[in-house]
């Protein structure tokens, strides 16, 4: 058996990628916050607990869907809205790449609270800000039961992922790069 080339391996982790691409179009932003508002009020609906994170959030980075595939090499995609009270102040994107033992494909969507203002200020102020150090992570693994605690002291940043679809090892927001967009 041969040893998959760099240029192999580049490729195909730019094809799984592209597959993973949830860009919303040429009709940018109002399709975006429109996905936005649905996501936040499934969240709310199905999640109750997390309108008080909200309210004691400074921000939040609200991404309604993000597609990863990967076998070997993987890559995931998405867009979404920071939102500050209740406005939309910029439009970004996630973008994933990873290397490993890996297959699969999912889609789902999160949404990350800047519990602090540095928080928020860091995240808004960095060119290319990467998840992952300074949060805590919780995951809807049964369908209704998230396993977030509105006790949130001392992290800076809470990030809830839910509506998943589909089956890979491993969702995570770690590693994942943020760039602000303009739509």
């Amino acid at each position: 058996m041969t040893n998959p080339t760099r240029r192999a391996v580049l490729m195909g982790g730019a094809a799984l990628l592209a597959a993973c691409d949830n860009s919303v179009g040429a009709n940018g932003g109002a399709v975006i916050d429109q996905r936005v508002q649905q996501t936040l009020s499934y969240m709310y609906a199905n999640y109750p607990e997390t309108r008080e994170i909200a309210a004691k959030s400074s921000g939040m980075l609200v991404m309604p869907l993000i597609g990863e595939a990967g076998f070997i090499v993987g890559g995931g995609y998405g867009e979404g809205a920071l939102v500050i009270g209740d406005a939309t102040v910029d439009y970004y994107s996630a973008t994933q790449a990873s290397f490993g033992f890996q297959i699969g494909a999912q889609q789902y969507a999160y949404v990350m609270f800047f519990l602090t203002p540095e928080a928020l200020r860091e995240f808004r102020t960095s060119p290319g800000w990467t998840g992952g150090a300074d949060a805590e992570f919780a995951l809807d693994k049964q369908g209704g039961n998230l396993s977030a605690s509105t006790d949130v002291s001392g992290k800076p940043v809470v990030a809830i992922i839910f509506a998943q679809t589909g089956l890979r090892a491993a969702a995570t927001l770690a590693g994942t790069k943020y760039t602000r967009i303009l739509r």
